[in-house]
């Protein structure tokens, strides 16, 4: 019998369970650009862990169901924005191409983005550059704000006259400099004015809407910013419950009230602990509170030396301390001049390994001198690492 909290296993994972409003918000977003009517897309909110990617990949598929192009992008803290944006952009113009006479509306979208790429010294796209003019004027000024509205709105058009449309999906949207959100804002900005059919929907930390507002003051018209956040006590029973009965398999009253009170609903703890549980589980029919503690220690042991440790790996030694200063004080959010107590040492002397942590995502700012993990159970974790 198969685990059907294993990613992949098609039932819908813990992540979509409760989310019906926003992908419907997104359903009625594609169709309305897709007539030429405004509409707002969405830049998910929440901590690491509550399904944000999960979503946006929700979102693509949404989008490909009506006919749409998805090109499916994650920010890192060290990629090149400006290289990025033109992959994207060239993924979208093949397969709006692809198999198609390049009409006039299509060569001079291909100009335009050999343009861009030889304005910014990127790669000429290979065979998707050659045999194409570059048109000058539209995405080569050097104001990455204008070129990059200049790109969407070639690709935009072009999607216009093929009856379809062009969705992007950026994840870890946080890792983009101020410069790059506002450049990205700008370029949906620029098509919105045209109401042609393209759309960028991106997830990010809680810190994003006010990265955003910094980038550009008017983010808020051309997105809602949806908080994603753990799962109320019903619909998280609901996650684990649904999948099984759908093998023939029943929880344990007690059991599920265990995981889920030990996950505080958060849907990633959620289908690991759902995973450990049925696996150890001696069945046939039902999985028991006898199960589910057997299965903690391994799923504990899963998410430390998955979950967690890959977000500790590229961490100096003071960011370390930092972060175990922060778990010393139990769960936060935290006065930064506490934890710089805890240390040892003043606020001025831990501000870059603070301001270093929170470039990383492993922290944020939920206001001005108070810090968080954006992780949930992260203390718990460095507690058991430093032990």
């Amino acid at each position: 019998m198969r685990n059907p909290y294993s990613p992949g296993a098609g039932s819908p994972p813990p992540a979509l369970v409760g989310r019906d409003s926003h992908l419907d918000a997104f359903d009625i977003a594609v169709q309305r650009l897709g007539i030429g009517r405004a509409a707002k897309s969405q830049m998910l909110t929440g901590l690491r862990g509550v399904g944000k990617t999960v979503l946006l990949r929700e979102f693509g598929r949404t989008a490909e169901s009506h006919g749409w192009t998805h090109v499916p992008t994650e920010a890192t803290e060290d990629q090149r924005f400006v290289e990025s944006m033109a992959a994207l952009v060239r993924k979208a113009l093949l397969r709006l191409s692809a198999g198609r006479r390049a009409t006039e509306r299509a060569r001079r979208a291909l100009g335009i983005l050999r343009s861009f790429l030889v304005r910014w010294n990127l790669p000429d796209g290979g065979e998707l550059a050659l045999g194409f003019d570059s048109v000058p004027g539209f995405a080569d000024s050097g104001a990455l704000d204008d070129d990059l509205a200049g790109l969407f709105a070639a690709l935009g058009g072009l999607a216009r006259e093929r009856h379809t449309g062009v969705l992007f999906t950026v994840d870890e949207v946080q890792y983009l400099s101020r410069d790059e959100l506002s450049a990205l804002i700008v370029g949906l900005h620029r098509v919105s004015q045209d109401q042609l059919p393209f759309m960028i929907a991106g997830a990010g930390l809680p810190s994003l809407p006010a990265l955003a507002g910094e980038a550009k003051s008017y983010a808020e018209r051309l997105f809602s910013f949806p908080v994603i956040d753990s799962l109320p006590s019903g619909e998280a029973s609901e996650a684990l419950s649904a999948p099984a009965a759908e093998e023939g398999v029943d929880w344990q009253h007690d059991a599920l009230a265990r995981i889920v009170n030990l996950t505080d609903g958060y849907p990633y703890f959620l289908q690991e602990f759902g995973k450990q549980a049925w696996d150890v589980a001696d069945g046939p029919d039902q999985i028991t509170i006898t199960d589910v503690e057997a299965a903690i220690p391994v799923a504990v042991h899963e998410l430390d030396s998955g979950f967690f440790r890959a977000r500790i790996g590229r961490t100096t030694n003071n960011e370390r301390a930092y972060l175990a200063a922060m778990a010393s004080l139990g769960p936060g959010p935290h006065g930064s001049g506490k934890v710089a107590a805890a240390i040892g040492k003043t606020t001025t002397q831990v501000g870059p390994h603070r301001d270093a942590l929170i470039k990383r995502g492993l922290c944020y700012s939920p206001r001005h001198g108070i810090i968080d993990f954006t992780v949930p159970m992260f203390d718990e974790f460095i507690r058991r690492w430093t032990a």
